[in-house]
């Protein structure tokens, strides 16, 4: 079996702040939106149907897990989640919070603008603001 890798893309966009049982939780760099990515530590998956049936499951109740996290952090209107993988074929699945007032409501997030990263001191805080929603 071939090990885990990330893609390097992923790696540039975010970084990692927790290890779950089947995925690496991720923090976007892109401070517009409170945004999370959790990347499946299987090799050679694109698709959720790629993944074994267990897998699967543990894979929506991380994504509920998450959601729920996000939302209690952020008091966010609503919190998206999505696999889509156009660019980075990895498998991966975005959690992002999402408020009536952020700059592309109610349109997706993706190819609007350019990202804005975040001040260092902005990253951790919310770092920090997700880790503690999960207590």
């Amino acid at each position: 079996m071939q090990p885990f890798i990330l893609d390097e893309r992923l790696g540039r966009a975010s970084e990692s702040i927790f290890k779950l049982g089947l995925c690496d939780l991720r923090l976007a760099r892109d401070s517009r939106w409170p945004w999370l990515i959790l990347v499946p530590q299987r090799p050679d998956v694109s698709e959720i149907f790629d993944l074994t049936p267990l897998d699967q499951a543990v894979l929506t109740f991380e994504q509920v897990t998450v959601g729920a996290a996000l939302k209690k952090a952020t008091g966010a209107d609503k919190i998206n989640i999505a696999a889509i993988g156009n660019i980075v074929r990895q498998l991966h699945v975005h959690v992002v919070a999402r408020f009536e007032n952020d700059p592309n409501w109610p349109g997706p997030i993706w190819g609007f603008e350019k990202a804005v990263p975040y001040e260092e001191e902005a990253f951790q805080a919310m770092k920090n603001r997700i880790l503690e929603a999960f207590q």
